[in-house]
């Protein structure tokens, strides 16, 4: 497949088409296989030959044997590199060699193991690889939200493989501990898969659901080997070791076979379409994506489509499938959407047809991506950026998972980070994937999680530095506010609330807020309430398992919307206008007369409209004004000053000032996932040409997560690099004067206005000018 002329008519759009911006090709890899370690039990290496696993991989003996020499671990290989058998062979064996020794023993102490997923869908993929190894000392069991209750203390009392999320962990195990007695007691490894995806503040608090466990582990006398699988990461035993708060040993090489994988970079034409101002618009990566998986599931090539929306997957689908009947009526009903939110068994369902190929095409968010074992596809498609380095070799790497080579293609999106990486290859092939970003002592998270520990087992003095530096002045206000006691022995949670229920692990606090269907009645779901004003205000489009429905009424005294179901052809975007105060400075450089900073901010935001816009278009159809009250979030910031001075000699005269920062601050939001693992929507920004508190011209980039979330202060440490990356994405934008695929932002509560392009491009030179290296 690396013939261009062979491979790039695949697509459907010739051998020479205009949206191709690079072709690169990444080739195949032989595999270096490794002996089984003398200390496997041969009944398990009995078992994983009869699965056709006749020795396994390097790398995969490298991680178990740590692991097996009581070293927390983490494997940190690509997709499809077996990662799986380096962490089940050390728990496995223990458990074997514990039930087998038992039986003819007085006093059995069977070792057990704890699995962690951040998806039902994968755990389930675990426990059926797990149970396939046909071993009768395994007794592995699923504990998560499906679980029926009957089954839940059978599990407690005799499964010795659990499978588990950090919901369940956080809301189910940890508060009952005493239950689990016997299972703390003999927990031997805990495993931590797709430890990457624990990063932004659900990467906080899961750092500190670790230490939570841990410390109940001590409390039984336990001290459980940690092994962490994760897809390619910068620094994955610093992140790891982050994460579960103990030193860790890193496995990075990736010694498993994989074929040839020819990945073309797509960017869609602009159209006549026009946006906000009149800026130009391009054809939307979801249109463009549906026509590419329609040409590559009529020429039969096995393809999925990834999407970070439910909303995108379902219409990629739609639009895809209906592409094909339209050409061969024998493919209908062989494309189909795949997302988090299906039940049980239509999510197994559908797993189970694209594995035996009964169908074609998928269209999926990342609920595929997460690990999920399917081999033998052709082809990959990326709709708009993952979000991280890590993540698109992970979805890219789901093709040619069986040896053969494989096809991927990743279409851009209106963005500017998309602009950016089309036109710089080298950002995507040629650095260091991304680091894992979070921060265990964000207080808006560190605090629910003591008081939460404090109820599970009072904290002892001498715990206390488990939970970080911070943790002692945290308990301290904990106690001044009356949620904990100070005793001698330790702090105690006195309520008779849960204290679990303070912490929503994959929320930003705010409490949840219920969306209600108001012509059943029925709980349909939960929000929280920081996003409620962009998500779910009057006539916001709202999406729940695939159905849509238009919001009739946000009740923020009664904490509920009222909703009703629709099928509306577009989909609703909200607009705010915010203000930043500086709190606190915690760090600062100068260059030059430039000076960066990074510290404590207080952001205040009020949401002010919402626009309607066509769901394959992107047209905006209309906006509507919103009267919602102001909402302040204490958070971190990075920001930028510069003197006039500075900005008159690039050529900025007075005037164009505000343009040139507006246009700039909104770039520069787009380009931060480029270095720290956020998403555009994780992060906002100000900008102003007199800020009451640095009395310059100043551009502000803030996490939106109360505390911050690690996001910008990545940023503040890359900040040569951003800024750069930042003012070539505009360059590289064919447009005159700024469009959504350089420096304007959908959610601009200003209407994009001003913006100057040019002026952008100069403000940054400006900044990187005394910048040095």
């Amino acid at each position: 497949m690396t013939d261009f002329r062979t491979l790039v008519p695949l697509l459907g759009h010739g051998s020479d088409p205009e949206a191709l911006r690079h072709l690169r090709i990444l080739p195949a890899r032989d595999a270096v296989h490794g002996p089984w370690p003398e200390w496997v039990h041969a009944d398990v290496v009995a078992a994983y030959a009869r699965l056709g696993v006749e020795s396994p991989w390097l790398h995969q003996v490298q991680a178990a044997g740590l692991a097996h020499d009581g070293l927390h671990t983490v494997v940190a290989t690509g997709t499809a590199s077996g990662k799986s058998l380096a962490y089940q062979l050390p728990a496995v064996d223990a458990i074997h060699r514990s039930v087998t020794a038992g039986r003819v023993a007085l006093e059995p102490t069977d070792a057990v193991a704890l699995y962690l997923s951040p998806t039902k869908a994968l755990a389930a993929d675990q426990l059926k690889a797990v149970n396939a190894l046909g071993l009768d000392s395994i007794r592995a069991a699923a504990y998560d939200g499906d679980t029926d209750p009957g089954e839940r203390r059978w599990i407690r009392d005799h499964a010795n493989f659990v499978l588990a999320n950090p919901d369940m962990l956080h809301f189910g195990i940890l508060p009952n501990h005493p239950w689990w007695a016997r299972f703390f007691r003999r927990l031997a490894f805990v495993v931590v898969d797709e430890a990457h995806s624990y990063r932004g503040v659900f990467g906080s608090h899961v750092a500190n659901l670790m230490r939570r466990l841990r410390r109940i582990c001590a409390h039984y006398g336990a001290d459980p080997v940690f092994i962490g699988a994760s897809a390619t990461s910068a620094e994955p035993a610093a992140s790891f070791g982050r994460l579960i708060g103990a030193p860790v040993h890193a496995v990075t090489t990736d010694f498993s076979p994989h074929g040839e994988t020819a990945v073309a970079l797509w960017e869609p034409p602009l159209t006549e379409f026009k946006g906000e101002n009149g800026a130009p618009r391009r054809r939307t990566s979801v249109a463009e994506t549906s026509d590419l998986l329609a040409n590559l599931v009529s020429s039969h090539v096995r393809t999925i489509a990834f999407i970070k929306s439910r909303r995108g997957a379902e219409t990629i689908s739609t639009i895809a499938q209906r592409l094909v009947d339209e050409v061969d009526p024998s493919l209908r009903g062989r494309i189909a959407a795949y997302r988090s939110g299906y039940l049980p068994e239509e999510r197994r369902g559908l797993e189970r047809q694209l594995r035996s190929g009964e169908l074609l095409g998928v269209a999926s968010t990342s609920a595929l991506e997460l690990g999920i074992d399917v081999s033998g596809l052709d082809a990959v498609l990326v709709a708009g950026w993952p979000g991280t380095r890590a993540s698109f070799f992970q979805q890219i790497g789901r093709a040619g998972r069986a040896g053969q080579n494989a096809l991927a293609a990743f279409v851009a999106s209106d963005d500017p980070l998309d602009t950016y990486l089309v036109n710089h290859p080298e950002a995507i092939f040629d650095l260091q994937v991304e680091a894992t970003v979070f921060d265990p002592e964000n207080p808006y998270v560190l605090g629910p999680h003591l008081c939460a520990a404090a109820s599970e087992q009072p904290i002892r003095p001498e715990e206390v530095e488990a939970f970080g530096p911070t943790a002692a002045g945290m308990l301290d206000s904990l106690v001044e506010r009356g949620y904990l006691r100070r005793r001698p022995s330790g702090w105690f949670w006195t309520h008779a609330e849960s204290a679990a229920s303070m912490v929503n692990l994959r929320a930003d606090g705010g409490g949840p807020v219920n969306v209600i269907d108001s012509e059943t009645g029925a709980l349909l779901g939960t929000m929280d309430s920081p996003q409620t004003h962009y998500q779910a205000h009057t006539g916001a489009v709202y999406i729940h398992q695939g159905a849509s429905y238009l919001v009739d009424e946000l009740n923020e005294e009664d904490h509920c919307v009222l909703v009703h179901r629709a099928s509306p052809d577009f989909y609703t975007q909200a607009r705010d206008i915010t203000t930043i105060e500086v709190l606190e400075v915690l760090r600062s450089e100068d260059w030059g007369e430039v000076a960066v900073h990074f510290g404590d901010v207080r952001v205040t935001t009020q949401v002010v409209s919402f626009q309607r816009k066509a769901l394959v278009s992107n047209e905006i159809l209309g906006e509507e004004p919103l009267d919602l009250g102001a909402r302040d979030l204490f958070t971190r910031a990075v920001w930028f000053t510069v003197p006039e001075r500075r900005l008159a000699a690039a050529g900025i005269i007075a005037g164009s000032i505000p343009g040139a920062l507006h246009a700039a601050e909104h770039a520069a939001i787009g380009l931060l996932p480029l270095v720290a693992s956020s998403d555009r929507w994780d992060i906002g920004g100000v900008s102003t040409a007199l800020h009451a508190d640095t009395e310059l011209p100043t551009i502000f980039v803030y996490d939106g997560h109360p505390g911050g979330a690690g996001f910008v202060e990545r940023g503040y440490e890359q900040a040569r690099y951003w800024l750069k990356a930042t003012r070539d994405a505009i360059a590289a934008c064919e447009c005159e004067r700024g469009c959504p695929s350089c420096v304007q932002s959908p959610k601009c509560g200003n209407k994009n206005n001003p913006l100057d392009k040019a002026g952008a491009v100069s403000l940054l030179g400006a900044l990187l000018r005394d910048a040095g290296a």
